[in-house]
């Protein structure tokens, strides 16, 4: 299977390890991964509120590029990312004036990555390449609010509660916990320009964690992953509560249970160690 694939700029840097887990979990599943040639930055998070043409222009010509590839879909790892590309679909579908894209026949379906692995064919992969069962790892599932709103661009029908990581998680062993916080928003950029205004976020989406009894929280956006995991520990220092909750990627959880070291060796490189948590899982 051949699909298109944009990294995205975070991808690339720090967020090295969301990367080289996602690519060890296709290389396994024989999803042959195609980047977009020449890619330049989405623009998020600031161009939207700054120049609204440059805002559809910039991941417009991503579009352009990605038509050029020939693949009906396109996989997009970062949901700032996703939302940036299914808003300028939107945006010159509307026919605006002023844009520089536009978009031919060939536009690629434009797939949220953690949507794609949760459809019946990947889930089906999923579930076969399981060598360790996940089972009495409890774990909540975090999406963040990104990939899903707005829903009029987004296209997610279960945009307060979406299930993709859930399912997933389901298929490897694991026991998702329900909880309320799934689509909170971790902060974002708020934790430079704000960061007294985001450590209050995160510390209640870390609290509902563990208050349900969560054992790790699972992720599939580099940004939500960063807020929750690299200031855990001064979270807890200013509130004087201890949360000691491991932030992974869902394709790190893929990684574990199917034995594929390449998707799993990334662990080491949280600030959170998930590897007490998950030690009977890593063979």
């Amino acid at each position: 299977m051949r699909v298109t694939y944009y990294p995205g700029c975070s991808l690339e840097g720090t967020a090295r390890d969301y990367a080289d887990s996602i690519h060890g979990v296709c290389e396994s599943m024989g999803v042959e991964l195609q980047e977009v040639p020449d890619w330049n930055c989405c623009g998020a998070t600031a161009a939207h509120s700054i120049d609204h043409v440059a805002s559809v222009d910039l991941p417009g010509r991503n579009l352009e590029l990605a038509e050029e590839v020939g693949n009906p879909d396109m996989l997009v790892p970062c949901p700032l990312c996703f939302n940036r590309l299914k808003s300028a679909v939107h945006e010159i579908e509307k026919g605006s004036e002023g844009f520089r894209t536009r978009l031919g026949l060939s536009t690629p379906r434009i797939w949220d990555l953690a949507n794609f692995f949760a459809t019946d064919k990947m889930l089906e992969k999923i579930a076969s390449s399981v060598k360790n069962p996940l089972s009495g790892l409890k774990v909540v599932s975090y999406y963040g609010c990104m990939a899903s709103r707005p829903p009029h661009v987004t296209g997610e029908p279960n945009y307060e509660n979406p299930q993709s990581i859930d399912r997933i998680v389901k298929r490897l062993g694991a026991t998702g916990m329900d909880w309320a916080y799934k689509t909170e928003c971790c902060g974002a950029s708020l934790m430079v320009s704000s960061p007294g205004v985001g450590s209050k976020m995160v510390a209640k989406i870390l609290g509902m964690a563990k208050r349900v009894g969560a054992m790790a929280i699972v992720v599939s956006c580099q940004m939500c992953q960063l807020n929750l995991d690299m200031h855990q520990e001064r979270i807890e220092a200013e509130t004087g509560k201890v949360f000691g909750l491991p932030v992974v990627y869902f394709t790190e959880l893929i990684g574990i249970a199917a034995g594929l070291r390449r998707a799993s060796n990334t662990l080491s490189r949280h600030f959170v160690d998930p590897v007490p948590t998950l030690r009977k899982y890593l063979g």
